[in-house]
């Protein structure tokens, strides 16, 4: 089966990048090559695994992680001193990278202020006053959608992958039928109005099969994307539960 999902959510390799910098608590001025390098393949292998397309700079990017990876196992040769004590210092594989993330970085976070100071600024309207005396006791009943991103769902794949144990063969050649992605969308949001309350995330998978795993996580994005659902997680590495929209 071949979906063809557009996630507006990634916005490139280096993104991906610094959200492992962030999630694995590295320094990003002495970046653990090897580490960091088996984390991002494992997503991109992730991405693969439910036939989306991954752009090409997820790729170079990869290609250049293992160049990296690469030079930093070369062995180091340690050059004699000329008569004038003038020697080259050999630079580290990993300068270029770092330059690229902190000014990724510093752009993100400019982009993250001004979004902050959008969000105020969209707060503030001129009108005459009014009387709002009649609202003090009414509370506000709206919902907030926490910031779950793409990455933290596909850990969450990840965890629920490694829970079904999906890369044992099953031991039947029965094969289920193909179910329409509009139709599992439209079954996950009966489900949770049924359910009147947060679900976890793994609820969402009964059957133990990959096709069904495939077709309810890119059901889960699309409803996500179209804001047909709330996704909720308390913290960093939390369980992530599901709610339906009233």
């Amino acid at each position: 089966m071949h979906y063809n999902v557009k996630i507006d959510a990634f916005e490139g390799p280096l993104d991906l990048l610094l959200h492992l910098i962030n999630r694995l608590e590295i320094d990003i001025y002495d970046i653990p090559v090897s580490e960091i390098t088996e984390q991002y393949l494992f997503y991109i292998h992730t991405m693969k695994k439910l036939e989306l397309d991954v752009a090409s700079e997820f790729l170079v990017m990869a290609a250049t992680l293992l160049a990296i990876k690469s030079k930093m196992l070369l062995p180091k040769h340690e050059e004699s001193l000329e008569d004038d004590f003038e020697f080259e210092i050999e630079e580290d594989p990993r300068d270029e990278l770092v330059e690229r993330l902190i000014e990724y970085r510093k752009y993100k976070e400019a982009a993250s202020d001004l979004k902050s100071l959008e969000g105020e600024r969209g707060l503030m309207f001129t009108k005459p006053p009014s009387d709002l005396a009649e609202y003090v006791s009414e509370e506000s009943t709206e919902r907030k959608d926490l910031d779950v991103s793409l990455y933290d769902m596909l850990g969450a794949l990840q965890k629920l992958l490694r829970r079904k144990k999906l890369q044992r063969p099953l031991p039947t050649k029965i094969q289920r039928q193909e179910i329409p992605i509009e139709q599992r969308m439209e079954e996950i949001v009966n489900e949770l109005r049924s359910h009147k309350g947060r679900r976890s995330f793994f609820d969402l998978f009964p059957v133990p099969e990959k096709e069904h795993i495939v077709i309810t996580f890119l059901a889960v994005l699309e409803l996500m994307k179209r804001r047909e659902i709330i996704v909720e997680q308390e913290s960093n590495f939390t369980e992530i539960f599901v709610m339906g929209k009233e």
